[in-house]
């Protein structure tokens, strides 16, 4: 049973449904209890055909994360669904998920994995005490890059031991290359818009570099975002969430991705499996899946003076890009298969199970 707890959709809900509609290769049948005011999200997953056990409309704020997470009633709603059907493992993702998760496995007795998507959680003082006591309490972690598991294995020496690494993966069949065609040179960003995945660099960089870019994503950010475009008077197309991002991102010549420590970015490996060469910062998990002048273009600085220098290169070098774009498609469906993933999942729930 997977437990999403939140209002959007992003890479981990998408991780959610790969693995839930590929029962084949991870091993297990999968479900989903949902607590969320995004009905969106509800028909996101129920379009995918995954079970979905939903709580109905909730709301999102710290009141009803405190009531959620502490009280008795959502807990039991939960307790009920693992023991109605005969679930064998809990499986959290993001911080919403993870006291309610480990309290409802616990009264169950099942076994739990959470997936670590992000490290924020663990340092923000606002989070902090609650996902560091469910991580106590839970029996096997996934770390979606080696720079997730590097840090937390810092910040909290005792879940090393019980953490594996395993990578986000692509279906490369649906995300195949297309041909770029003619037009002018167009760059994208495939993102939440929210605070730390810093798309107002992005847009600075393209007003410097007069280069236009297509905003693929929503989020609370996107008001802000629309206005610095405006009054930078950047060639910024906005096109919101896209259930299907695969032509927009054919149309462009490479991706931006200028998240403050991106912990892998599904989007980015997306982009590559696209042969669409992806420039970026090189923190976080990044450098483990773009190499510099090989599969895209990093950027040393983080700053939108820099990020343009680099733009206006790639505009000055086209068949170079397609040449990164090639080997980025080569490096995914190598190393980053959704196969891979599912095995990777698999082996996870069958150490969970057996050190139940």
């Amino acid at each position: 049973m997977h437990v999403v707890v939140g209002g959007d959709i992003g890479g981990a809900e998408r991780v959610v449904t790969d693995l839930a509609t590929r029962s084949e290769l991870t091993g297990a049948d999968h479900q989903v209890a949902l607590i969320t005011p995004n009905r969106a999200l509800a028909s996101y997953f129920a379009k995918a055909g995954v079970r979905v056990h939903d709580r109905g409309p909730a709301r999102e704020n710290p009141l009803a994360y405190l009531y959620r997470s502490l009280g008795p009633a959502d807990v039991a709603w939960l307790s009920e669904r693992l023991a109605a059907n005969d679930i064998d493992v809990v499986h959290t993702h993001t911080f919403g998920s993870h006291v309610i998760g480990t309290r409802a496995a616990r009264r169950a007795r099942k076994p739990q994995i959470r997936t670590e998507h992000h490290v924020m959680h663990y340092f923000d003082a606002s989070s902090s005490p609650f996902t560091r006591w469910a991580a106590a309490r839970t029996d096997r972690f996934v770390a979606v890059s080696e720079y997730v598991k590097r840090v937390l294995a810092k910040a909290a020496p005792r879940l090393a031991e019980r953490m594996t690494v395993v990578r986000n993966g692509v279906d490369t069949a649906y995300f195949s290359p297309r041909e770029r065609g003619l037009g002018d040179f167009c760059l994208g960003v495939v993102c939440r818009l929210t605070g730390w995945k810093r798309v107002h660099l992005a847009i600075e960089a393209a007003a410097l570099s007069g280069a236009e870019l297509v905003v693929i994503g929503d989020g609370e950010e996107r008001g802000r975002l629309e206005a610095l475009a405006r009054s930078l008077d950047a060639r910024v197309r906005f096109v919101g969430f896209q259930a299907d991002p695969r032509a927009f991102v054919a149309a462009c010549d490479a991706i931006l991705s200028t998240a403050d420590s991106e912990p892998l970015g599904l989007s980015v490996l997306e982009s590559l499996a696209m042969a669409r060469p992806v420039i970026a910062f090189p923190t976080g998990g990044i450098p483990e899946i773009v190499e510099d002048e090989v599969t895209g273009m990093l950027v040393a600085d983080a700053t939108a003076a820099a990020l343009a220098r680099v733009i206006e290169r790639a505009r000055s070098d086209r068949p170079s890009l397609e040449r990164m774009g090639a080997r980025a498609r080569r490096f995914v469906v190598e190393q980053c298969s959704i196969d891979r993933m599912c095995q990777g999942y698999a082996a996870a729930y069958e150490a969970a199970t057996k050190a139940s």
